[in-house]
């Protein structure tokens, strides 16, 4: 590990203390400028009892009201905007694969921050202005693209901004020009891997030294497989499009978790059930407030994210609290025969057995009950055109799930190459219940 280095030691390096104190002066302040600029949000803390007068610092933080997606979609597409829109200088969108989209804004001044974020990250895992950032997420309204644009050109590195698709030419662009730095989805990372070799090349072939992957969960396992099919570190970003985008949390050079950007976030977890606080440490809902955003300051969004916060002060310096990789979503969460099911439980059976993580769950339903299929590509060195070989092993990792899941998965193993790879978020579920239940 390289020499620490901060973007804003200053502030990345406070005290608990400060910190504190600085978001609860933050809150007063973004509470009452939220209360008295957005009529939805305001009628929703009156409906609570709850004034400006009544949130004066952190201990009030829990009287604050929730915002969740379903408000966002009442809202569309302007409605929980504070900033008068001639203030508003670009607006970003949810993908609406779930009802209507999601609209946000950014005043210059939000653009300014998110870029400051985002370079944050950039420069704990030892970015420089040396340095080629080649950005295959997607531009236009998804937040992926401009918001690695947006902070790398803050740190002064050189942003190649290819977006995805056209993978062999990725790997061209990426040798040809010296890229140093991949920012992409972590299932388009993997891809780049594969195409790489399909091609004939080894890492070396590749300047790249670091990758900057979000946007979808991904595990500890796949970190692995990503870094030695690419020869680089790989390192974690958390945002959403309703909090800022990437780089509400990031992850620096020790990959202990996602240090969040405390001076322009509460973050806090609460259980899912009952909306109560629950102390840092235990595993819950991530619930996000916007201190200094503008233009779309949320309040205590439900992220439906599921993780854990450790205020442990980590090895690289940083003092703000880190959270872990997401465990799973409170809505991608599969009920099957009664059972919860995560994709991200799957993935790591797969990897243990040497899988990667290519495969599709597949939900159903017939005659009222519930059918459960995985398939699962075979890498080269597993394939087999023997049928006792192929069910052996679809029975190995059938029971290896079932041990863990606690409910039987009908396992297909199927050749390489077979499963539609992905240039952004991989598409793992296939659940036809509703569209059979609703005929």
């Amino acid at each position: 590990m390289s020499e620490n280095k901060y973007y804003h030691k200053d502030i990345e390096t406070m005290s608990v203390e400060q910190i504190k104190e600085l978001q609860g002066k933050r809150l007063a302040e973004q509470f009452r400028y939220v209360y008295e600029n957005v009529e939805y949000y305001r009628n929703r803390c009156i409906e609570a009892g709850v004034t400006p007068d009544d949130v004066k610092g952190l201990e009030d933080l829990h009287k604050v009201p929730f915002t969740c997606k379903d408000d966002l979609r009442a809202t569309y597409p302007y409605g929980l905007f504070a900033a008068p829109l001639k203030d508003v200088v670009r607006l970003h969108a949810s993908s609406g694969t779930t009802g209507k989209q999601i609209v946000v804004g950014y005043t210059k001044e939000d653009l300014d921050i998110w870029d400051d974020l985002v370079a944050r990250q950039l420069v704990a895992i030892g970015a420089s202005k040396d340095d080629f950032v080649h950005i295959a997420y997607g531009y236009g309204l998804f937040t992926g693209g401009l918001g690695l644009h947006g902070g790398a050109s803050k740190v002064g590195c050189t942003v190649i901004p290819i977006s995805a698709g056209n993978t062999p030419r990725q790997i061209t662009v990426m040798h040809d020009f010296g890229s140093t730095i991949l920012c992409c989805t972590p299932s388009y990372a993997a891809y780049l891997g594969e195409t790489l070799h399909d091609m004939g090349h080894d890492t070396s072939y590749l300047n790249l030294k670091a990758g900057i992957f979000g946007a979808e969960p991904w595990t500890e396992g796949m970190r692995k497989d990503i870094e030695k099919s690419l020869g680089i570190k790989a390192y974690d970003i958390y945002g959403l499009t309703e909090i800022m985008g990437p780089g509400v949390a990031y992850e620096c050079q020790a990959q202990n978790g996602m240090h969040v950007n405390e001076d322009h976030f509460i973050v806090e977890t609460i259980d899912p059930e009952t909306g109560k606080q629950l102390p840092e440490g235990s595993k819950g809902e991530l619930v996000f407030t916007c201190l200094t955003k503008k233009a779309f300051p949320l309040m205590r969004f439900r992220t439906k994210d599921i993780g854990v916060l450790n205020r442990e002060v980590c090895s690289c310096g940083r003092t703000f609290v880190r959270m872990s990789k997401p465990m799973g979503r409170t809505d991608d969460m599969l009920i099957i025969r009664g059972v919860n099911v995560f994709p991200s439980q799957i993935e790591t059976v797969l990897l243990q057995y040497g899988y990667p993580p290519n495969y599709q769950i597949i939900v159903g339903r017939e005659n009222n009950n519930d059918t459960f299929e995985v398939k699962v590509e075979m890498t080269p060195d597993k394939f087999s055109d023997v049928i006792a070989d192929i069910r052996k092993k679809e029975a190995e990792l059938s029971n290896a799930m079932q041990s863990l899941l606690q409910i039987k998965a009908k396992i297909t193993l199927v050749a390489p190459k077979t499963i539609q790879r992905s240039e952004g978020k991989a598409k793992r579920v296939i659940d036809t219940r509703n569209l059979i239940d609703n005929k």
